[in-house]
């Protein structure tokens, strides 16, 4: 039997029972693929990070993976922030930054000064769409036009305000149609700059949580259309989550809180 170590955190929250929880499990090597998306898929959660530590003259300190219950993706905020939380205060890290090397090209995670954690993750591109039929047929009033984020398989839908994101009701079933490409929908903040949610059952999320990857849409998106490079987003889910944003050029950086949740082991054959 081998022994494994295993992290719950929720992140983008300041008390645990609120932001997303992922799991987070350090690795001294690789396990095959498909053991990974085992083990993801037995913890149930919207994600579960790998980590395995790099030689100490590579250029980033970790390489960091990430699984649903259905499938790896490229991309993932929270669970980034769940394995730097882990990092920082379960394994013995010693300096203020993390770097990560990722699908998504170099990532970064630092602690600022009120104990957030920041991280560094591109600014992704996005393009016009005419909105996708199955996304027409599970939202009511979505827009005849969409942005759709090639490097991330999402499609971004700007409804009129909060309280349409907020009262949101999507076909789930409808949304699955779209195989691993998730939705998007957000709209102005009431209290902060702009509120989101995001579905993805194709990939196994009927709805995330807080998703810190799509706030490297997200925050290009606002900037532009506020004219501010700092951004105060809500991610208004059931759990709900708080994040500070800045645009910096080609890199967008996002912060959130951690709280721990539990540690344990687990044993594989």
């Amino acid at each position: 039997m081998k022994t494994l170590p295993i992290y719950q955190v929720d992140a983008f929250a300041s008390q645990v029972f609120s932001g997303n929880p992922a799991a987070v499990m350090p690795l001294e090597e690789w396990l095959p693929d498909n053991a990974m998306q085992k083990l993801a898929l037995e913890n149930n959660l919207s994600e579960t990070a790998f980590l395995v530590p790099l030689p100490e003259e590579a250029d980033e300190d970790f390489h960091i993976r990430w699984f649903t219950p259905g499938t790896e993706v490229p991309l993932c905020g929270h669970a980034t922030l769940a394995s730097a939380w882990v990092i920082f205060n379960k394994l013995g890290w010693k300096k203020g930054q993390i770097r990560f090397q990722s699908k998504s090209g170099p990532l970064g995670v630092k602690q600022t000064d009120d104990g957030w954690l920041e991280l560094d993750f591109p600014n992704l591109a996005s393009e016009e769409r005419p909105t996708p039929s199955q996304i027409l047929e599970a939202l009511e009033g979505a827009p005849a036009t969409s942005l759709f984020v090639p490097n991330d398989t999402n499609y971004l839908v700007a409804l009129k305000d909060e309280a349409a994101v907020k009262a949101a009701l999507p076909d789930i079933r409808k949304l699955k149609e779209l195989g691993n490409q998730g939705v998007i929908i957000t709209a102005p903040g009431e209290d902060c700059d702009f509120v989101s949610r995001y579905f993805a059952p194709g990939a196994g999320i009927d709805e995330d949580p807080v998703t810190g990857s799509i706030h490297s849409v997200l925050v290009p998106y606002w900037a532009e259309k506020l004219g501010k490079d700092h951004l105060l987003a809500h991610q208004v889910s059931a759990r709900g989550g708080v994040l500070r944003c800045e645009l910096k050029g080609d890199r967008v950086a996002i912060a959130g809180q951690a709280a721990f949740y539990m540690e344990g082991s687990v044993q594989l054959p």
